[in-house]
């Protein structure tokens, strides 16, 4: 069965808080997004790769592709308002160009150190699963607040930090999303799996050093990690 990686960067990057959005921001004389498409292009498993991107910077990310001269990306589309927009364009534009079953590996382009194990862990997975998640135990207190002042302790033993890729059988993932339309309120793809009681989402272990750049101070480990020969 054929693997696609799915790529999401058509975020703004607000909470960055520069002008320019933060997969064009250069961590080691590489683009976030040169570092997220290298990971999936190099790695056996993944046969192609789609870009979401914001249209307005969809030249920019046409050069760089193009320039880089990747092998594995045949699609570029334009990204939607919100994640789950894009994910579901993206789901959408493969589903459109597949005839038979495939794995999907959606990405946020804001995680560039994601591991060649984690992408094949995933895609070992996906031969008896038909949806998997990433994720890493937490080390903080956890606790749920009410009116600013701590309402309920929650056993972190129980709890994981989620991260990406999120990976699915494609037929599961695109009826996920159409079932999903008028949902707002979701922030990853392995949630709307679960709303419809769909699937078991089984998890794997990620990685601590799988980040994800969200402010400044991010970008500054993830240089370090780079530095480190991650």
């Amino acid at each position: 069965m054929k693997s696609y990686a799915l790529i999401l960067a058509s975020g703004k990057g607000k909470r960055y808080g520069t002008d320019t959005p933060k997969q064009f921001i250069k961590i080691m004389g590489k683009t976030i997004l040169e570092h997220s498409i290298e990971a999936f292009e190099k790695n056996p498993l993944i046969d192609e790769i789609t870009v979401v991107i914001t249209p307005e910077y969809k030249m920019q990310a046409e050069d760089i592709i193009k320039n880089n001269n990747y092998k594995k990306v045949k699609n570029i589309i334009n990204g939607g308002i919100e994640r789950k927009d894009s994910s579901y364009l993206g789901v959408m534009s493969i589903a459109e160009n597949c005839k038979e079953e495939v794995n999907v590996l959606i990405h946020d382009c804001a995680r560039p150190l994601v591991s060649q194990n984690i992408i094949s862990n995933c895609i070992e997975a996906l031969k008896n699963h038909e949806a998997v998640n990433v994720a890493v135990p937490l080390t903080d207190t956890v606790f749920k607040i009410n009116d600013n002042h701590i309402d309920k302790l929650l056993n972190r033993a129980e709890l994981m930090r989620s991260q990406t890729p999120q990976c699915f059988r494609l037929s599961l993932i695109k009826k996920a999303h159409e079932l999903s339309k008028n949902d707002k309120d979701f922030t990853d793809d392995c949630a709307l799996v679960v709303k419809h009681n769909m699937a078991e989402v089984f998890v794997i272990n990620g990685d601590i050093e799988n980040i994800k750049i969200t402010y400044p101070i991010d970008y500054f480990i993830a240089e370090k990690l780079f530095q480190n020969g991650k």
